[in-house]
């Protein structure tokens, strides 16, 4: 099966399904003649389990560690119920504030926020956490692309450092104006293109893959 069949029958995005390959919870094989991806029913099958435990909230480490057998679904289940429950006692404590914010009928401006903020944190150091994880992953995996492109203009821009230098300290020497123009032209539109794919990268990640993730 090609991989439009695949996202047809089991009802997942393609690019969903290249992000289980690319974490290594799906591997399918690969034609020899052509080099494509080559679906059986052992990869839908396969995709189905990922779906189903991704819908209740299991994050891809627990089931890798199911798939490679270092835990049963049982023991799978016991964690996550772990993790839901103290989530619960989080929301719980949420909206026990939210509704005594609810009662303020006060503009924002004039709400006092230090009170309810110690509270808080009071609740935090006992554990709780009032953090959106979902945009924590979000930042961790900005990231890897952030350091790359800061590394490429970093190198780009040494390099442009480089040859106006060399101009300046022999002008005898530079090349003419035209190539100059041309030397320098060439890393500064790499920077540009760097800076571009990052942010396309950024946006894919805020709203791409992330967003997906959630309709698993």
């Amino acid at each position: 099966m090609k991989i439009n069949e695949v996202e047809a029958l089991v009802g997942i995005t393609k690019k969903n399904i290249r992000f289980y390959e690319e974490k290594g919870l799906l591997c399918p094989v690969r034609n020899s003649e052509n080099g494509y991806r080559d679906y059986g029913q052992a990869e839908v099958e396969e995709l189905r389990r990922i779906k189903l435990l991704r819908k209740l909230g299991l994050p891809i480490e627990e089931i890798r560690r199911m798939q490679e057998g270092k835990q049963t679904v049982g023991d799978g289940m016991r964690r996550h119920l772990v993790t839901l429950e103290r989530d619960r006692q989080n929301i719980d404590e949420a909206v026990r504030l939210c509704r005594l914010l609810q009662e303020r009928e006060i503009p924002l401006g004039e709400l006092d926020a230090e009170d309810v903020l110690a509270e808080m944190e009071r609740l935090e150091q006992s554990g709780a956490s009032f953090q959106n994880r979902q945009r924590q992953d979000v930042r961790i995996r900005y990231v890897a692309p952030v350091a790359i492109a800061a590394v490429a203009v970093v190198l780009l821009g040494a390099l442009m450092g480089l040859l106006a230098w060399g101009i300046l300290y022999d002008p005898a020497a530079a090349p003419p104006p035209a190539l100059t123009a041309v030397l320098m032209a060439g890393p500064g539109l790499l920077i540009v293109g760097v800076l571009l794919a990052l942010f396309q990268r950024v946006k894919e990640i805020g709203k791409g893959e992330i967003d997906d993730a959630k309709q698993y």
